[in-house]
């Protein structure tokens, strides 16, 4: 068992409208991408690539955001986590669509990519599961 799991577990507060296990997922993969698109930024930055620099700061403090209000379920709203979710899931897709023109050149790019992709993917199940949950 993961620490997430446990933690969440141990919440007091039930979070209503969200399913805990999505959550997990959507948690790790906001911070996946928030680590890479951090990185990514950083090599970016000493290669001239000021937009695609500057997409991946944005998507790492949409992301880091984004995880931090999941890990607060006391403070849940389906009408703030949905708006928040669609802000995340925008700005992963702007993101990996730069650093994926930049792929085939650069690794960090590449892998950064990868990373927002997958935190659209779970923020979307996440989301999805919010709206069939009461």
């Amino acid at each position: 068992m993961s620490m997430m799991a446990d933690m969440m577990k141990s919440m007091p507060t039930p979070t209503a409208g969200m399913d805990m296990s999505m959550m997990q997922e959507c948690i790790e993969a906001c911070s996946a991408a928030a680590m890479s698109a951090t990185m990514c930024a950083d090599a970016d930055a000493g290669e001239g690539m000021g937009r695609c620099a500057s997409l991946c700061t944005n998507t790492a403090d949409v992301a880091t955001t984004m995880m931090r209000m999941m890990m607060r379920p006391a403070g849940y709203d389906m009408g703030v986590m949905t708006s928040m979710m669609t802000a995340c899931m925008t700005m992963g897709e702007a993101c990996a669509a730069e650093c994926a023109m930049h792929a085939d050149m650069s690794e960090h790019c590449r892998i950064c990519a990868s990373a927002c992709t997958a935190m659209v993917e779970a923020c979307r199940s996440a989301m999805s599961s919010m709206q069939t949950a009461s």
